[in-house]
């Protein structure tokens, strides 16, 4: 069976949903008959290089919503963190383009090595103090930790064309499956599962589509399950 998950490295909700599924993937009987492939999407296509941000600054300017809020909802979804062992810094860290992460995650995944820089990314991002925006040696540096060739990896950042066709190809395939916001997992192209859902809810899908010829239909969980979609990502205040 395999699941592909749409997610993007600058979207709290797929890091802490990526847990989710893991601890359901974990706990599955057929867990090793489970292929995962992750599939790209930018919260922020378009979004040049340079042009990056506290993410506190971005929540004020994409929401209207006063820096205390900001802060507020960055203490919430690093408690949600914290609750599946996760890292995260609620003060300090910036936002901007995915798009270099996301063409060294495709040129990883031909060098069976996708999974282990997606981790390093995410806590990269959200865990430790260096940024990995606009910094093409923090990112030689965490694909070299997940046993990329470094210089392989600065050849890709040097070649802003080097799989750039399969970046867009991730996000136009997503559009064509209805996905509006990420995490969105696709299990065997017969259940699809919106946003960072209970482990249970992962857990019960994995366990539907295992052997199981349909249509791609998506699977009920929790209907205002926290997801980041084209305009970001939805901030919780409670």
């Amino acid at each position: 069976m395999r699941v592909e998950i749409w997610s993007d490295i600058a979207c709290p909700w797929c890091y802490v949903g990526k847990a989710r599924f893991d601890k359901a993937l974990r706990e599955f009987p057929y867990r090793d008959e489970v292929e995962v492939v992750h599939r790209s999407f930018e919260l922020d296509p378009g979004r040049a290089k340079d042009d990056i941000q506290p993410v506190i600054t971005m929540l004020t300017k994409k929401y209207g919503m006063s820096a205390a809020q900001a802060e507020a909802g960055e203490d919430n979804l690093g408690a949600q963190a914290s609750a599946e062992g996760l890292d995260y810094r609620t003060r300090g860290r910036d936002h901007g383009s995915t798009f270099d992460m996301h063409r060294l995650l495709h040129f990883a995944k031909e060098q069976s090595r996708q999974e282990q820089l997606l981790d390093l990314l995410y806590r990269a991002n959200f865990a430790e103090e260096r940024s990995v925006f606009n910094d093409d040696e923090r990112l030689v540096e965490l694909a070299s930790a997940a046993g990329l060739d470094p210089q392989a990896v600065r050849a890709v950042l040097a070649d802003p064309d080097a799989y750039a066709d399969e970046v867009r190809a991730d996000e136009r395939e997503a559009a064509q499956l209805g996905a509006n916001g990420v995490p969105f997992f696709v299990l065997d192209r017969k259940y699809g599962v919106s946003g960072a859902q209970p482990a249970e809810v992962f857990a019960r899908a994995l366990t539907q589509a295992y052997g199981e010829p349909s249509p791609l239909k998506i699977v009920d969980g929790d209907d205002d399950a926290d997801a980041c979609g084209p305009d970001g990502c939805a901030v919780p205040q409670h």
